[in-house]
C-alpha cells in the first residue's frame, strides 16, 4: 500500500484548493459571544460539520480521487475508515464516476454506514483493530487492482484537508492560535501546515480524548505508540498517527491538550445550544479541551475546526443519563 507520503508543500495545498473548488463546499465560519464568555477568548468555529459528507474528510478525499490519472481512476479506489472518510471517499468517487470499495470495522455508527451505502460506496467489514484494517484493506486492494486512498498519512489528503484552515484564514485574518482534533492526524497536519506556511507565529494546538491519547503520548515519547484500546465516545479519534503525520505534528505542533468524556459531552451539546450546530462527540474535543484550561487561551484570537456532524440523532450521548 505504497502512499504519496512526502509532506505537502504551500504548491500542494494551493493545488489542492483549486482542484476540490468545483466541488466541496465552502463552509462558513461562526462565533457566538456567550461560548467566548465562558471561555474568556475570541472563537472563530470553521464549519465542517457542513461541508459535503457531513465531515472535513470530503477535501481530503476529493483531492486524492481527482489526483489519480483516468488510468488510475477506472480501476476503483479502495480506502479503509470508521466512517467520516468512507463516506467522503465514496461521495468523491461517485462525483468521477469511478467505483470505491470501504473496509469500515464492525463498531462504526449506522449513520456513518448508511452514508457510504447512500454514496454508492460498497462496503468491506472488518474487526476493529489497526492490524485487522490493514490486513482486510490488503486483501481488497490485491482483488480488485484498484488505488489506495489513506484515510490521513498521504500527502494528497492532508493537503486537502489544509485548505479548510486556509479559508478560515482568508476569511478572519490573523489568529493566534488553530486547534483541531486529532485521530490520525491528517487534519491536525495541514491546519498546522496551512497556518505556519502563512505565518509561523500562529500556534497549532492539537486535542485527544484522554481515552483515545495516542498522539498525545506519541509526541512526548518521541516515537509512535500504536496498538492501545481507545474506549472512548469519540469514535472518530480512535485511529493511531501514522509516520507521515506524526513527523509533521512533531516537527509543527505546540502540544495536544486533553479532554475526559463527560467535559466533551458537554462541549458538544453546548456548540448544539449556543451555535444551533449538529455536531459529533469527535467534533467537540477541541472546545472541551479549551475550556478545560482558559488560562492558555486568555485574550487570545483562537480558529477552531469543527471536524464532522454525522452523529445518531437516536443515540445522543446526553440522553443515556435519562435511561
Amino acid at each position: 500500500m505504497q502512499l504519496p507520503d512526502s509532506i505537502p508543500t504551500p504548491a500542494d495545498i494551493a493545488d489542492a484548493a483549486r482542484r476540490i473548488a468545483p466541488h466541496a463546499r465552502r463552509t462558513p465560519v461562526l462565533r457566538s459571544r456567550s461560548i467566548e464568555a465562558l471561555a474568556g477568548c475570541e472563537i472563530h468555529f470553521k464549519c465542517e460539520n457542513l461541508q459535503r459528507a457531513g465531515a472535513f474528510k470530503f477535501r481530503g478525499a476529493c483531492n486524492a480521487v481527482f489526483s489519480l490519472s483516468d488510468e488510475e481512476a477506472a480501476r476503483g479506489v479502495v480506502t479503509q475508515s470508521s466512517g467520516n472518510h468512507g463516506a467522503a471517499v465514496a461521495l468523491a468517487c461517485r462525483e468521477r464516476g469511478i467505483a470505491a470499495t470501504v473496509v469500515v470495522p464492525r463498531s462504526a455508527p449506522r449513520i456513518k454506514l448508511r452514508a457510504i451505502e447512500a454514496f454508492g460506496g460498497r462496503i468491506v467489514p472488518c474487526e476493529v483493530s489497526q492490524s485487522a484494517r490493514d490486513a482486510a484493506t490488503r486483501e481488497v486492494l490485491a482483488e480488485t487492482g484498484a488505488s489506495y486512498v489513506h484515510p490521513f498519512n498521504d500527502t494528497r489528503v492532508i493537503a486537502g484537508q489544509a485548505t479548510a484552515t486556509v479559508e478560515l484564514l482568508d476569511e478572519v485574518g490573523h489568529l493566534d492560535v488553530v486547534m483541531a482534533p486529532v485521530s490520525g492526524g491528517g487534519l491536525m497536519s495541514g491546519a498546522a501546515l496551512a497556518a505556519h506556511y502563512r505565518d509561523p507565529a500562529i500556534r497549532a494546538i492539537g486535542t485527544e480524548p484522554e481515552k483515545a491519547r495516542d498522539a498525545h503520548d506519541s509526541l512526548l515519547a518521541g516515537e509512535r505508540i500504536t496498538g492501545r484500546p481507545t474506549p472512548t465516545i469519540c469514535d472518530g479519534l480512535r485511529a493511531e498517527l501514522g509516520p507521515l503525520t506524526f513527523s509533521i505534528l512533531r516537527e509543527h505542533l505546540e502540544t495536544i491538550l486533553l479532554a475526559d468524556e463527560a467535559p466533551i459531552i458537554e462541549a458538544m451539546r453546548l456548540i448544539w445550544e449556543r451555535l444551533k450546530l449538529v455536531i459529533e462527540p469527535s467534533c467537540a474535543v477541541p472546545l472541551a479541551a479549551l475550556l478545560a484550561h482558559r488560562e492558555r487561551f486568555a485574550g487570545l484570537r483562537v480558529g477552531m475546526i469543527l471536524s464532522g456532524g454525522n452523529v445518531d440523532l437516536d443515540a445522543l450521548p446526553w440522553q443515556a443519563d435519562r435511561d
